[in-house]
Formats: structure tokens, C-alpha cells, sequence
């Protein structure tokens, strides 16, 4: 198997088997993240990837699922992508969902029927690290698209049928633009209504530009108080009946199903834990991470 280090997966999806069908992020200019850093983008070839699916052939010849890697691999084009899944529903016959994750911006060169088309051969989830519906947010990390693109390309899947993930970054924005960042991050997302809406927490990681402008008094990271009152703010201002989850540092489990009739109790929860939840505790699980 061809894997370029480093090889990041869905844990919320099946994780076996993987196949690699580009390395690196297109991209790989956002302020919070250096994942990708220094790894260049390049598409893996038609010939490489059948090398790998007739491996997978031998060690998982009924697999129903598959993730395809790496971070926006459906930035190739429409007549690019149909072959490789083509290749995989004919090396592993059984497979029934095709997950991959992707960039908002990789859906512009698509069109409904022909994302309905990769639908068909599989194409069933995909996962979008949306991380704001803010579009002063997103200019202020350069993700590269507006709340406009996002809506836009978002309903393209729904109407391809296709199910989605979007992704809010808790704290992103900074101290001076949370509230409007969890507002509109909502709306936003309540318009898209995606199958699932997870959220994460902003950790300044070395290297990352978001750290820099903080260490010269550019950025004002939240405190761990700040980002629950961000993210209660966030939730209590979402309305899309969604699967959510978060990997917020409070003690409290609440990622479940069933979010519209959950969501007075995660509020509650998250209003419990600004009292007396304990602060220096989620601030060392934060210091602790290594990766987003």
C-alpha cells in the first residue's frame, strides 16, 4: 500500500480498509493548521491506485466501506475521480459507502448529476472542515471560501444526495469576533443542514501562523471559559436535527444523535460546566494535544 505520512482518518467512520488516492492538502494555507505542512500535493496515479486496490482485493475481498485519503482528495475532477471508483467497485465488488473528506472548494468543478454519478458508484459521506460560517472568520484564517460557497456547494450534495459533515472550530475567530462566529457559524449551518455537525477546539500549535500573530499581540486566543461560552452560544443558536459531537475538554459526554431534542440539555450541561467546571483541568487536556 502507498501511505504519505501524515495518514489522517475519520475515526468516526470504519477505518479499514484506507486507500490513499492523493497526498498532502491543495490548500494548506489555513492559519490554525500545519498538518500538511510540508507535504507537497500530488494526486497518486490510476496505475498506483489499482496496485493498492488489488492488495486490498486479496486482504479484504468483502469490504463494504472505504475512506479515501488524503485531506481534500475529491479536488481532482469529476472525469478523474469516476474511474478510481469505478476500479474500486471492481477489485472490491461488495463495497457499499465510499467516505472521503474535502474542502468546500473542491464542489465548484462539480455538477448535481455528476456528483449524483459518484453517488452511485459509492460516493455516499463526505466530511467538510466548514470550521466557520463567518465570513469574516474564514477571511481572517484564509479557508478560502465564503458563507455564500458554503451554502452553495452544500446544497449541491443534498440535491446529489449525498450526506455531509461540517465542522465548527471552537474559538478560530478569536476574542473579538467570538460571539458573531458562533452566530453565524450557526445559521449558516442550520441552512446546510448537514447529517452530522461536530466541533473541536482551537489549540495554537507550533509553526501554525494563528500562533505568531498571537505571540505578537495579533490574535487573542479564548480562554477555556470563553470557549464554552462560545460554543454554548454556537448551539444555542443551531436548529438543523443533526448527529453532533464535540471534543470539547469538559468532563461531560455530549455527542449523540437527536440533537433538536438534546439540545436544552447540552445548553444545560454547558451552563453547569461555566460554573463549575474546572478550567485549569481543560486547559491542560488543551496543552496536552498534539494534532487537530
Amino acid at each position: 500500500m502507498h501511505f504519505t505520512d501524515p495518514v489522517y482518518r475519520n475515526p468516526y467512520w470504519p477505518t479499514f480498509p484506507l486507500l490513499q488516492v492523493t497526498q498532502g492538502c491543495t490548500h494548506n494555507r489555513c492559519k490554525f493548521c500545519t498538518m500538511y505542512k510540508d507535504v507537497r500535493f500530488h494526486p497518486h496515479s490510476l496505475d498506483i491506485i489499482e496496485e493498492d486496490l488489488k492488495e486490498l482485493a486479496q486482504v479484504a475481498p468483502h469490504a463494504k466501506t472505504i475512506q479515501l485519503l488524503s485531506a481534500n482528495p475529491l479536488v481532482m475532477t469529476y472525469n478523474k475521480l469516476k474511474p478510481i471508483l469505478e476500479l474500486i467497485n471492481r477489485y472490491l465488488p461488495e463495497i457499499e459507502y465510499i467516505y472521503a473528506a474535502t474542502r468546500v472548494s473542491d464542489l465548484k468543478t462539480k455538477k448535481v448529476d455528476e456528483l449524483e454519478n459518484l453517488r452511485e458508484l459509492g460516493l455516499r459521506e463526505i466530511s467538510l472542515g466548514v470550521e466557520s460560517g463567518d465570513d469574516w472568520t474564514l477571511k481572517r484564517v484564509n479557508k478560502g471560501y465564503t458563507s455564500e460557497d458554503i451554502i452553495e456547494q452544500c446544497g449541491k450534495l443534498s440535491d446529489a444526495g449525498i450526506d455531509f459533515w461540517m465542522s465548527f472550530l471552537n474559538g478560530v475567530s478569536g476574542l473579538e469576533h467570538s460571539h458573531d462566529h458562533a452566530v453565524h457559524s450557526a445559521e449558516i449551518f442550520s441552512e446546510c443542514d448537514p447529517m452530522l455537525v461536530g466541533t473541536g477546539g482551537l489549540t495554537l500549535f507550533p509553526g501554525t501562523p494563528l500562533l505568531e500573530e498571537a505571540q505578537r499581540g495579533e490574535f487573542t486566543p479564548l480562554s477555556e471559559r470563553e470557549m464554552l461560552v462560545e460554543l454554548k452560544t454556537f448551539v444555542e443558536n443551531l436548529t438543523c436535527d443533526c448527529y453532533f459531537i464535540t471534543h470539547h475538554t469538559v468532563s461531560a459526554s455530549l455527542t449523540g444523535p437527536d440533537f433538536l431534542k438534546r439540545k436544552n440539555n447540552i445548553v444545560d450541561t454547558l451552563a453547569y460546566e461555566l460554573e463549575h467546571g474546572d478550567f485549569d483541568r481543560m486547559a491542560q487536556i488543551r496543552k496536552n494535544k498534539r494534532s487537530l
